[in-house]
C-alpha cells in the first residue's frame, strides 16, 4: 500500500504549497512537520483545522491531511472517519479524497467498502490508483469472495487481476470457478495484448526518481528538480493534448532510485497494459524495465540519457534523446561541412556520456582523415591551460583548426567563456547546446561568433510557438518552462504524432514511415530505423538567431 500512498502524495503535494500558503501559521507548521514524517506531531495540529463552519474550504485540505497521518500511524478507522465526509463534498481534491478513504478501508480489512468507494471515482487516473491498489490489496483474498462479487466490480481492472492469479495458482477448478476465469481472461486478452490496438485511448505509464530511498515525501523536492521540471512538462502536454481532444491516460509511479520498488511495478496490471512507459533513468533500473518492455512488447523510453549501446539489440527500448553515435556522426558532418581544417583537438568532462563520446568521436573523426592532436579530460581548474597550451590566446596562432568541449557542466564552461572574451580568438569551439541556457554567456557580446552548438534535442527557441508556450505555462505554472520542462512536453507531442489506433499502437512501425519530424518545440526528430533520435545538426548564432550548419 505504501507505494500507492507515495504516488498520491505527489500528484496531491504539487498543489500542497499552493493551498498551504495562505494558511495560518499552525497549519503551515502541520504540512511541514507531516513532510518530515512527523505525524504524530502534525495529527492534533490537522485536527484543529477541520471544522468546516470555522475553516471552509481549508477544513478539507486539513481532514486529508489528517487522514495521511492516520494512516500513517496505522490507525485506518481515524483515517475513514476523518474522510467519510470529505469524500462525498464537490471540491478539487474529492477522487483523491476517495481513493485515499479506499486506501484507509482496505488497511482497515473492509475490502467492500474500500471497492465500493472506488466505484465512485470519476478521474481515469485516480482510479488507475485504485485498479492497482485493488489487485495488491486483494491477491490473498478468498476466491469464493472474489467470484462473488465480480459482477460488481468487473470494471475494476485490479480485481479482475487478483481473481485471474487466485484461479491460476489451484490446480482444479469448480464449474463456477472456471466461468468466472474464461470471463475475466477474456476481458483481459482483450485489454492487453501486447502489439494490438486496445481502444482510442494512449495508456502512458511514467516512472521516475521523485524521491531517493531515504527521503519521506515527494513534497520534500524542490521545483528546481530536474525531474520534477521534467513531470511538469509531461504532464502539461497531457493536459493540452486532451485539451485538443486526445484520449490519454497517465499514470505515475515513483522509482525512489530502487530497483526492487522498480520490480514490484512490474507485477501491477496497469503497467502491463500500457502503449507506453517513459522512465525510469538509472542503469540498474533502466534495465529491468527495458527487459520487461521487450517481453511484454512494450514501448519503453528513456526521456534523458545519450548512453543507449545496451539498447542496441533491442527492439522495443528508446533513447529520446540521440546515442553516443549519433552525436559523433552529427558532429562530424558539421566539420566536414564547414571544412575549417583537418586538425582537432577534444576536451571532455569525466561524465561518462562525455568519455564515451569522446573515444566514440576520436575514432570516426580518424576514420574520416582527420587528426585529433589532443584529447583531454578536462575540469574548471585546467580547462584554460588546456586550451591555451592548444594556442587558443592573444597573439598566438592555433595549433588546432577547430576545438570540441563535450561537457554540460557550467563550471567548465564558465572559464572557457571568460577566456573567449578576454582574447577574441577566432578559432572554432564546438560545445553541447546546454551552454546556450547558462546565464553568465552572452555569445551576441564575443568579438567573434567561434561558438558552435551540438544538437541534442536543442529546443526551438524565439519562434511565436515557443513565446506562447512560455507565456501560457506561466499563467498555470508561475514559472516559466525550463529545458527540461519543454523536453517532457516535446516528447508527449511527439509520441501523440507516432502512437495511434490507427496503425494499432505501432510506434516502431510509425517513427520509420514518417523518417524525419519537425518537432513541436524543437528541431526535430529522425527515429527511422533507429532507437534513438538520429537528427544532430550544429548550430551557428547568427543575430541571436540558432541556425543549423547547412
Amino acid at each position: 500500500m505504501r507505494k500507492y500512498f507515495l504516488i498520491l502524495s505527489f500528484l496531491f503535494g504539487l498543489n500542497l504549497v499552493s493551498s498551504a500558503q495562505n494558511a495560518p501559521e499552525t497549519y503551515q507548521k502541520a504540512v511541514e512537520l507531516l513532510n518530515s514524517s512527523e505525524y504524530q506531531a502534525a495529527q492534533p495540529l490537522f485536527q484543529e483545522f477541520s471544522n468546516e463552519s470555522k475553516y471552509g474550504n481549508l477544513s478539507n485540505y486539513a481532514s486529508f491531511h489528517l487522514a495521511e497521518c492516520f494512516l500513517k500511524l496505522n490507525q485506518p478507522e481515524q483515517a475513514i472517519n476523518a474522510l467519510k465526509i470529505v469524500a462525498l463534498k464537490d471540491w478539487p481534491k474529492s477522487d483523491e479524497s476517495k481513493y485515499l478513504l479506499g486506501l484507509a478501508y482496505f488497511q482497515n480489512q473492509q475490502n467492500l467498502e474500500a471497492l465500493r468507494v472506488f466505484k465512485w471515482i470519476k478521474n481515469q487516473e485516480i482510479f488507475q490508483l485504485a485498479e492497482s491498489a485493488s489487485f495488491e490489496n486483494l491477491k490473498k483474498t478468498s476466491v469464493s469472495f472474489l467470484i462473488a462479487h465480480l459482477q460488481e466490480f468487473k470494471e475494476n481492472g485490479g480485481y479482475r487481476a487478483s481473481l485471474k492469479s487466485e484461479l491460476e495458482s489451484q490446480s482444479i477448478l469448480s464449474a463456477s470457478e472456471k466461468a468466472a476465469f474464461y470471463e475475466i481472461d477474456g476481458k483481459r486478452q482483450e485489454s492487453s495484448q501486447p502489439g494490438r490496438s486496445k481502444d482510442e485511448v494512449i495508456d502512458i505509464v511514467v516512472i521516475l526518481p521523485f524521491t531517493n530511498a531515504g527521503n519521506a515525501s515527494v513534497s520534500e523536492l524542490t521545483g528546481s528538480d530536474f525531474v520534477v521540471e521534467l513531470y511538469q512538462g509531461l504532464s502539461y502536454g497531457v493536459t493540452k493534448l486532451r485539451e485538443a481532444g486526445n484520449k490519454i491516460n497517465l499514470l505515475t509511479f515513483d522509482s525512489k532510485r530502487d530497483p526492487v520498488q522498480v520490480q514490484s511495478f512490474l507485477n501491477d496490471p496497469a503497467v502491463a497494459g500500457a502503449d507506453v512507459i517513459i522512465g525510469p533513468i538509472y542503469p540498474e533500473e533502466t534495465d529491468l524495465v527495458s527487459a520487461f518492455a521487450e517481453k511484454q512488447k512494450i514501448p519503453f523510453i528513456h526521456p534523458l540519457s545519450n548512453i543507449g549501446d545496451r539498447f542496441l539489440d533491442s527492439q522495443y527500448s528508446y533513447l529520446f534523446r540521440p546515442s553516443i553515435i549519433s552525436l559523433s556522426a552529427g558532429i562530424l558532418k558539421g566539420l566536414e561541412q564547414e571544412a575549417w581544417g583537418k586538425k582537432v583537438a577534444i576536451g571532455y568532462s569525466s561524465s561518462s556520456r562525455d568519455e564515451k563520446l569522446a573515444l566514440t568521436l576520436q575514432e570516426e573523426l580518424t576514420k574520416a582523415g582527420f587528426l585529433v592532436s589532443k584529447s583531454q579530460k578536462i575540469d574548471s581548474k585546467n580547462v584554460a591551460s588546456f586550451l591555451k597550451g592548444l594556442g587558443v590566446s592573444r597573439g598566438n596562432n592555433p595549433s588546432v583548426d577547430q576545438v570540441i568541449l563535450l561537457t554540460d557542466d557550467p563550471s567548465i564552461a564558465q572559464p572557457t567563456f571568460a577566456l573567449m572574451e578576454s582574447i577574441s580568438t577566432s578559432v572554432p569551439l564546438l560545445v553541447m547546446d546546454s551552454w546556450l541556457g547558462f546565464n553568465f554567456a552572452n555569445f551576441e557580446m564575443l568579438e567573434y561568433p567561434n561558438f558552435y552548438f551540438i544538437g541534442n534535442n536543442t529546443p526551438r527557441f524565439g519562434t511565436k510557438e515557443m513565446n506562447e508556450l512560455r507565456e501560457d505555462f506561466f499563467s498555470k505554472n508561475l514559472i516559466y518552462p525550463s529545458v527540461s520542462a519543454i523536453q517532457g512536453y516535446d516528447l508527449m507531442n511527439w509520441l501523440k504524432s507516432n502512437i495511434s489506433s490507427t496503425l494499432g499502437m505501432d510506434l516502431r512501425r510509425s517513427l520509420d514511415i514518417n523518417a524525419f519530424q519537425p518537432g513541436h518545440f524543437t528541431w526535430g526528430y529522425n527515429f527511422r530505423k533507429s532507437n534513438n533520435n538520429q537528427y544532430v545538426p550544429v548550430f551557428r548564432l547568427e543575430s541571436g538567431e540558432l541556425k543549423p550548419i547547412e
